[in-house]
C-alpha cells in the first residue's frame, strides 16, 4: 500500500515562546536604562520616548490595515523598535524628529522588506543612522544640566580628560539610553540568564573591541591603560549595541561560529570608526555593516551536514 508523506513548511522546530514573550522581556530589560534615561534627562525624555513608541505603533498598524495584512501590533516589535529608537536618541530633539525616525525605522526598514523577519538591518538603528545623516547638528546637540556639552567619547577624541566613574554611572550627557553602562548590563545579563541572547555575539563583541583598544594604547605609549580602555567600553552606544542591538534575531547569524565571527568583525569595525574615523561613536555604523554582511557569514559558518566529506570504503 502506497503511503504519502506530507512536510509542512518551515519552521519545524516548536517552541513554547512567542514573539510577544521574547520582546516583553527585552523590553522589560531595557528598563533599568529607560528608567535612569528618564531621569537623568527629565520630563522631555520621557516624552521623546513616548512619541516615538507610539508613532512606531500607529505607522505598523496603519501600514498593515492599508495593505490588507494582519495587524501585528500585538507582539510587541513596534514597541520595542520605538523604545530602541528613542533610547538612541538625545533628550532635547524636537518631538517631530522621532515621528520621522519611527516612519523610516518602520515603514522604509521593516514593512517595505516584508515586515518581521525579513528586514535587513536593525530598523531602530537604521532610522539612527538615517537620522544622523540628514540632521547632523540635531543629533550631534547634547545637553546635561541646562548647559550643551560634549559627551566623554568626543572629549575623549579631542584629548581631554573624562570621568569614568560618571560615565559607568551614567551622570553624563549622551543619548537617553546610552549613557548608564551599569543600567544596560543589569539589562544584558538579565537576557543572558533568561537565554532571550547567546552570550557569543556580546562577549566576543566586547572582547575584541577591549583588545584593539588596548593594542592602541600600547602603541600610543600608553601602556595598558585601563581607564583609557573603561572609558571606551562605558562610553557611546557600546553596551546598548552589544546586548541590544547585535543580537537581534532577524539581523545576526544563527550559527554558533557566525555569532563569534560576527561579533569580532563588530569590535573590529567599532574600533576604527572611533579611533581613526571622524566621529567620537561607530556602533551604529559597524552593526549595520555587520547586519549587510551576515548571509556571508552564515554562508561560510553553516556545519557541515552529518556524514559530509567522509570517505567511502569498500
Amino acid at each position: 500500500m502506497e503511503q504519502t508523506m506530507k512536510i509542512s513548511s518551515s519552521p519545524h522546530i516548536r517552541d513554547k515562546e512567542t514573539t510577544a514573550n521574547i520582546m516583553g522581556q527585552v523590553i522589560v530589560a531595557l528598563m533599568p536604562a529607560t528608567i535612569f534615561g528618564i531621569y537623568n534627562f527629565g520630563i522631555k525624555a520621557f516624552i521623546t520616548i513616548l512619541i516615538t513608541v507610539i508613532s512606531c505603533v500607529v505607522f505598523e498598524a496603519c501600514y498593515q490595515k492599508n495593505m490588507g495584512q494582519k495587524v501585528t501590533v500585538k507582539d510587541l516589535s513596534a514597541v520595542l523598535t520605538g523604545l530602541l529608537l528613542a533610547l538612541n536618541l538625545p533628550p532635547d530633539v524636537p518631538f517631530w524628529l522621532p515621528v520621522l525616525g519611527s516612519f523610516f525605522a518602520i515603514i522604509v526598514v521593516k514593512q517595505l522588506f516584508g515586515g518581521l523577519g525579513q528586514n535587513f538591518m536593525n530598523p531602530a538603528l537604521g532610522a539612527r543612522c538615517f537620522l544622523l545623516i540628514s540632521f547632523t547638528g540635531r543629533m550631534t546637540a547634547f545637553t546635561y544640566d541646562a548647559v550643551t556639552t560634549a559627551t566623554p567619547l568626543a572629549s575623549l577624541k579631542a584629548g581631554e580628560s573624562v570621568d569614568v566613574m560618571s560615565m559607568f554611572l551614567g551622570t553624563t550627557a549622551g543619548t537617553i539610553g546610552e549613557t548608564s553602562a551599569v543600567a544596560l548590563l543589569i539589562g544584558g545579563l538579565f537576557l543572558l540568564a533568561t537565554g532571550i541572547i547567546n552570550y557569543r555575539i556580546p562577549v566576543f563583541y566586547l572582547g575584541s573591541f577591549a583588545v584593539f583598544i588596548l593594542l592602541y594604547g600600547l602603541a600610543q605609549g600608553r601602556g595598558i591603560d585601563i581607564s583609557f580602555l573603561m572609558a571606551h567600553l562605558f562610553g557611546g552606544g557600546l553596551m546598548l549595541g552589544a546586548f541590544f542591538m547585535a543580537t537581534d534575531y532577524v539581523t545576526s547569524p544563527i550559527t554558533p561560529n557566525g555569532r563569534i565571527l560576527f561579533g569580532i568583525l563588530l569590535g573590529v569595525l567599532t574600533f576604527l570608526f572611533r579611533i581613526f574615523g571622524g566621529s567620537a561613536e561607530g556602533v551604529s555604523y559597524a552593526i549595520i555593516i555587520g547586519n549587510l554582511l551576515v548571509p556571508l557569514i552564515e554562508r561560510i559558518t553553516v556545519p557541515k551536514a552529518f556524514g559530509k566529506g567522509a570517505v567511502k570504503h569498500e
